[in-house]
């Protein structure tokens, strides 16, 4: 009998703190307007507590995404990360665990606070986010063992970890040691450029499913047409996604190649979009779906996803799901 698919995903727990704000309030903020910056945890503190009005909290980073919505679509998941011994540590915790996700191999630091990311929000819907990345950024190699990996079929990991590489390469052996299939969500472009010494490297030993954008690939591989990039990302691992937006994604293993369309919605917030779309695909391949029907369910629900704010799909954006595509 095939063991059941289980998947742990590894990543930096951060909570979001989303706030609408008017134009003027970005005046007060140092940075420019747009993108991301790292602040301090003071600053962090009293940015927050000039917010014109209370933020909307969830658990964020790019792995909680994708695991919450795998859980969410009905695979045993878990989660590794590290967060301060604080409220909002425990919060992160117990919401992971309101989704269904196992926080039993989560590391806790009496040290540093738990980090979080405040995503200001202004009329004409752009994003200004500050990140404090507290305890998430203090997980270290002597943190992880292969007892993390126990029972677990797939361990998922953003790309961000490869800014790390003896932690990366620490959890890439412990969870090889388990058994684990593993998948590599590329995370930005400027993530590939930066670690193309050891990138190759990573995805022929170690990684079965690599997940990029169109310019995640064009990064890596120098190709600017998405189709030549996915047949030089397969050639380093089994199987090989392209999301291109708009246009759906390109999906390979081996000789064998699908497209998925993307569906057409009123986008509000795009947040997340990538993160979700892993998450179907990734449990459709795990639960044993072709490619093309795994991609099909990634592009369904990244589109639930980018008509709210922020990266949670309500509950009944999730029925929609499990309507369209007859699951439980």
């Amino acid at each position: 009998m095939t063991q059941q698919a289980k998947l742990i995903a590894v990543g930096s727990a951060l909570v979001d703190q989303l706030a609408y704000v008017p134009e003027e309030f970005l005046d007060t903020v140092e940075g420019e307007k747009g993108g991301m910056e790292l602040i301090e945890n003071d600053d962090m503190n009293e940015l927050l507590s000039r917010l014109p009005e209370k933020p909307y909290r969830a658990p964020g980073g790019s792995a909680a995404n994708t695991v919450v919505g795998v859980a969410t679509l009905g695979l045993d998941t878990g989660m590794l990360s590290k967060v301060g011994k604080d409220e909002p540590g425990e919060y992160y915790r117990s919401a992971l665990r309101a989704a269904g996700v196992d926080d039993s191999a989560f590391k806790v630091t009496d040290d540093v606070a738990t980090g979080t990311c405040i995503s200001m929000i202004t009329p004409d819907t752009e994003r200004t986010m500050r990140t404090f990345l507290g305890a998430a950024a203090t997980l270290a190699p002597d943190n992880i063992s292969p007892e993390d990996f126990a029972g677990y079929t797939h361990a998922h990991l953003e790309g961000y970890l490869l800014f790390n590489e003896e932690l990366i390469m620490k959890v890439l052996d412990c969870a090889k040691e388990q058994g684990c299939k593993v998948s590599l969500d590329l995370a930005a472009p400027e993530v590939v450029s930066a670690n193309m010494d050891k990138l190759p490297g990573i995805l022929e030993k170690y990684v079965d499913i690599v997940l990029a954008n169109e310019d995640e690939a064009a990064a890596f591989t120098g190709e600017e047409d998405e189709k030549t990039a996915l047949n030089k990302l397969v050639a380093h691992c089994e199987t090989a996604v392209v999301k291109i937006g708009k246009r759906g994604a390109w999906i390979q293993q081996g000789d064998e190649q699908a497209h998925a369309d993307a569906y057409k919605v009123e986008a509000v917030d795009t947040t997340g979009a990538g993160d979700l779309w892993a998450a179907g695909f990734l449990y459709g391949l795990l639960s044993g779906w072709g490619l093309e029907k795994a991609a099909d369910l990634g592009a369904f629900v990244a589109a639930q996803v980018i008509q709210e704010t922020g990266a949670l799909i309500p509950p009944e954006g999730w029925q929609k799901v499990k309507q369209h595509f007859s699951m439980k």
